[in-house]
C-alpha cells in the first residue's frame, strides 16, 4: 500500500539506471503553519535572524524559536549550545505535532556532533515533515533520508534571506515549501555541460565537505542510482580534489546516475575547479553539468533531496517526476492559526 504522504523509501541497492521512487514527501506548508527555527550547527547572528524571522512571518508562516537558535556559543564559539541542546531541539521539533516543518536558523559547524548524539528511537513511524537548510545541514538532510526515508529541501535558511540575491533565493525556497506543484522544473541558465545526455534517479547530495565527512557513518546516503549534487565554498582547489577522490575511493559514487555540480565560491580559479570536477567526476560516464546556481554565494535555487527526477545535461535542466513536497489539499488541510511571532513556550531541551 502506498503511504499517505508519498511513495515508499527509495532502495539504496537499486540497480544502476533504475528509476528509483521518491522518498516519503512531507506535506507542503500552509499559511499559519508553525515552523521550528533551530540550529544543529553554529550560532545564528541575532540581527540577521530577526530579519529572516520577519520574512517568514510576512510569508504567512509562524516561526517558533528553540533554545539553540538563541545560543551565542555558550560552550564553544562555533557551536550553538552543547550537543544535548541541539539534539533535544531537533528531536522535539520532529515529534511535536503542532510543528509543520523545520527551517534551520543557520549552518556553520556542529551538525556531525549533533548526529553523533542524536537518538533516533521512535522516530521512524512519524509522519514526515519538511526540513529545509544547506551547508552544514547537508548531514542532517542525509540523515533523515537514510534513517527515516524522508524527502527534504536543500535551501536557504533563516539567516540567509538578506541582500539582492537573498530575495531570489528566499522566493525559491518559499515556492518549494508552499507551492511545490510550481517547482517541478528547474533550469540552470549559467551551467556548463560536462557530459551530455539524460539520467533518471532520486536527487541527493549537498555540501561536498559534509558528504565526505559522513562517509563510513550510519547516516551517509550513497549516490548509487541517484542524481548527485555537490557544492562548496572557501576550500582550496587541492582540498576539492581530495574530497572528490575520497568519494570515488570509498565507493560512494558507484553507479551514480547523474551529477549536478553547483557553486564553488571562494575555491580558487573557477577554470581550475572546473578542470578538477571534470577530471574527478566527468570520467564516471554519466550526464553532468557544472556551475548550477545551487549552494553558497548568490542566486540559490532550492534543490530537493530524495525526489525522483530527470537530469537533462544538454538543456542544463532538472525535471522533477514528483513535486518536491506533497501539495496541500484544497480546502486547506489545516485551519490557519494567528501568527504568534514565536513567543509560545519552547518545547526544546530541558535545563536550558
Amino acid at each position: 500500500m502506498t503511504p499517505p504522504h508519498g511513495p515508499t523509501r527509495p532502495d539504496p541497492a537499486a540497480p544502476a539506471g533504475a528509476q528509483r521512487r521518491s522518498a516519503l514527501r512531507p506535506p507542503a506548508l500552509c499559511p499559519g503553519d508553525q515552523v521550528a527555527v533551530l540550529s544543529v550547527s553554529s550560532p545564528a547572528d541575532p540581527a540577521q535572524l530577526a530579519i529572516g524571522l520577519d520574512a517568514l512571518r510576512f510569508a504567512g508562516l509562524d516561526p517558533v524559536l528553540y533554545p539553540s537558535a538563541h545560543d551565542q556559543g555558550s560552550v564553544r564559539s562555533y557551536l550553538a549550545g552543547d550537543d544535548r541542546m541541539r539534539t533535544c531541539d531537533l528531536r522535539a521539533a520532529l515529534t511535536d505535532p503542532d510543528i509543520a516543518g523545520i527551517i534551520f536558523a543557520t549552518g556553520g559547524s556542529g551538525a556531525q556532533r549533533t548526529l553523533e548524539a542524536m537518538d533516533w528511537a521512535g522516530l521512524a513511524g512519524l509522519p514526515p515533515k519538511v526540513l529545509a537548510g544547506y551547508s552544514d545541514v547537508t548531514a542532517v538532510l542525509e540523515a533523515v533520508a537514510s534513517k527515516l526515508g524522508w524527502a527534504s529541501l536543500l535551501s536557504p535558511m533563516v539567516v540567509s534571506c538578506g541582500g539582492a540575491a537573498g530575495h531570489y533565493s528566499f522566493a525559491s525556497m518559499l515556492r518549494a515549501l508552499m507551492h511545490p506543484e510550481r517547482a517541478t522544473y528547474i533550469r540552470y541558465p549559467m551551467a556548463t555541460r560536462v557530459a551530455g545526455g539524460t539520467a533518471r534517479g532520486v536527487t541527493l547530495g549537498g555540501n561536498l565537505t559534509l558528504l565526505t565527512s559522513s562517509i563510513g557513518t550510519d547516516t551517509s546516503w550513497p549516490a548509487r542510482g541517484g542524481i548527485l549534487l555537490v557544492e562548496d565554498e572557501n576550500e582550496e582547489d587541492y582540498r576539492v580534489d581530495r574530497m572528490l577522490t575520497q568519494l570515488r575511493r570509498s565507493g560512494y559514487l558507484d553507479r551514480v546516475a547523474g551529477i549536478v555540480a553547483g557553486t564553488f565560491v571562494g575555491c580558487g580559479d573557477p577554470a581550475v575547479i572546473e578542470e578538477i570536477l571534470t577530471e574527478r567526476l566527468g570520467g564516471l560516464g554519466v550526464p553532468m553539468i557544472a556551475w548550477a546556481n545551487v549552494g553558497h554565494g548568490g542566486y540559490f535555487q532550492t534543490f530537493p533531496i530524495g525526489v525522483a527526477a530527470e537530469l537533462d545535461a544538454d538543456a542544463a535542466a532538472l525535471r522533477l517526476l514528483d513535486p518536491p513536497l506533497c501539495p496541500a489539499a484544497e480546502p486547506a488541510r489545516r485551519p490557519e492559526r494567528p501568527v504568534s511571532r514565536g513567543r509560545r513556550p519552547v518545547p526544546g531541551s530541558p535545563g536550558h
